[in-house]
């Protein structure tokens, strides 16, 4: 039985840990004949061929304001969520996009609401990623309710495009059964990363609500809530439209925290998770008495006297002119299968927490300063360091504010970090694993059992940032689902109120 006035939230985190004790004992066998396909289909709906607005010149673009409208959304949702590679797998072939997936199973879907342009009329889109195209599913005036659903959030006020993601629960679940909810949540906070960013690429500057009614979402879409859940709402403001330039705002909202519940079967915990996290439509909301919080205090957290205290100050990372080399980077990306175990260098770990920390410095090239969270006050990041040339081995907390890492233990953790991540080499052969956490007590009492979504959300796009930044840099970044979540804080010296949420390795490929 649940533990008496547990919340939901924390009952599914603890339920869905790995543990070295039971981990070999379960019997899940992977039906194989079962294997989801990760692609969307409609039978009905018009399609927009999106191709030929990133085959055309730039001139041609330039000069045809229509064409360099198409271009703009093609580019943007390419980048975002595109396909980017085929690779041959089992005498078939699995098709690799944009934003990486645990397992390549990609849960998240991505649709468009249009409130009406001269381009693309009111209703509903669905991304068809494999054609790079628009499925035009339903033509009405639906901006009115997704107004209403978010609670007449400011953002939409004066925007003509939003984007929703959804996660589609049996992609992952087939594989990674309860615990693949969290997985489906980092997938698409890879997912919102990269939309923040191809939105710089396409001069749209993203918003991102998460306080929304699930119901009312669901319901716009026409999607089954049994199988498919909304998880995000961006609204795009276009950058060429003064009218659009909207100022910062909340994005969270608190739900209730649920401590009565039945015994729940393991296969349904996902589901009534979920739909156990939702907003109420008659929740009391006044988005513009909300203030969006500054992420202080985080510099002044495990500030121990002992603690050696090194700065991480350093160059921005160069994205290319007009962020070309950002729109190469998400092209190019692909998760590290092996790492040689060699060193990196202190000045390119760095540059890494630079990118994904501070994005204040990149303004001047025209990168967000502010990008979007649910609240990074949340989130703690610490680093196992194996091999990082000028830094001692050990474990540290990452100071985002005042820029520096304080080490907190004082060892090379190779053989524990393959262990923590349940064998797998990369934890042993990585330069660097990155842990993000989160007081997960604190957290519910902020903002109720849907804290949870925001957390792996936020987790998940600061991910992206370390996949990208990686990249760029032509290091190896893989991102790890699955590990001892108890034991970690075990060997690494973390406090034990903090839950793991997320684990990032980086090292030099093989």
């Amino acid at each position: 039985m649940p533990e008496l006035h547990q919340s939901i939230a924390q009952h599914y985190h603890d339920r869905t840990k790995y543990d070295p004790q039971t981990l070999a004992t379960k019997t899940h066998q992977i039906d194989w004949a079962k294997q989801p396909v990760p692609f969307k289909e409609y039978k009905i709906g018009t399609n927009i061929d999106l191709k030929p607005y990133l085959e055309q010149p730039s001139a041609t673009i330039k000069n045809n304001p229509q064409s360099q409208w198409w271009s703009r959304l093609s580019q943007l949702l390419f980048h975002s969520y595109g396909l980017t590679a085929r690779m041959p797998s089992m005498g078939s072939a699995v098709y690799l996009r944009s934003a990486p997936s645990a397992g390549g199973l990609y849960p998240a879907e991505l649709y468009i609401v249009s409130r009406g342009t001269p381009l693309l009329p009111p209703g509903l889109y669905n991304y068809q990623c494999r054609t790079h195209s628009l499925v035009y599913y339903w033509e009405s005036d639906v901006w009115p309710s997704l107004q209403a659903a978010t609670f007449w959030h400011p953002s939409l006020e004066n925007t003509q495009l939003a984007i929703i993601t959804t996660g589609i629960f049996y992609r992952s679940a087939w594989r990674y059964e309860d615990r693949a909810y969290r997985r489906i949540l980092l997938d698409t906070g890879h997912l919102l990363g990269n939309i923040q960013l191809a939105a710089n690429i396409s001069d749209y500057r993203s918003h991102l609500i998460a306080g929304f009614v699930d119901e009312a979402i669901n319901d716009l879409l026409y999607i089954d809530p049994e199988n498919e859940g909304a998880t995000a709402i961006i609204t795009l403001a276009d950058l060429l439209d003064v009218r659009q330039n909207l100022p910062l705002k909340p994005a969270a909202l608190p739900s209730t925290t649920e401590t009565t519940y039945p015994f729940i079967p393991d296969g349904q915990l996902l589901k009534y998770f979920h739909k156990n996290t939702q907003i109420a439509p008659t929740t009391n909301v006044n988005w513009n008495l909300l203030q969006v919080e500054p992420t202080v205090g985080l510099s002044d957290k495990y500030n121990f006297p002992f603690c050696d205290k090194i700065s991480t100050k350093t160059k921005p990372i160069n994205w290319g002119e007009n962020l070309s080399e950002l729109s190469n980077t998400i092209y190019k990306r692909r998760s590290t299968r092996a790492y040689s175990g060699e060193n990196l260098t202190f000045a390119e770990l760095k540059a890494l927490l630079d990118f994904t920390y501070q994005p204040q410095n990149y303004i001047d090239q025209n990168l967000d300063p502010h990008p979007d969270y649910l609240d990074l006050n949340l989130i703690e990041t610490f680093i196992a360091v194996s091999g990082v040339e000028g830094l001692d081995s050990g474990c540290y907390y990452y100071a985002p504010n005042a820029q520096e890492l304080r080490q907190i233990r004082f060892k090379n953790f190779r053989r524990e970090l393959h262990f923590l991540c349940l064998g797998q080499e990369l934890g042993r052969d990585a330069a660097v694993v990155l842990f993000h956490t989160a007081d997960l007590k604190t957290a519910i009492a902020k903002y109720g059992d849907r804290v949870y979504r925001y957390l792996h959300l936020d987790a998940g796009i600061l991910g992206q940032r370390l996949n990208l930044a990686a990249i760029r840099m032509n290091l190896g970044v893989s991102g790890i689902g699955g590990f001892f979540d108890d034991q970690v804080n075990e060997v690494l010296g973390i406090p034990i109120d903090e839950a793991v949420l997320y684990i990032t390795t980086l090292g030099r490929p093989r």
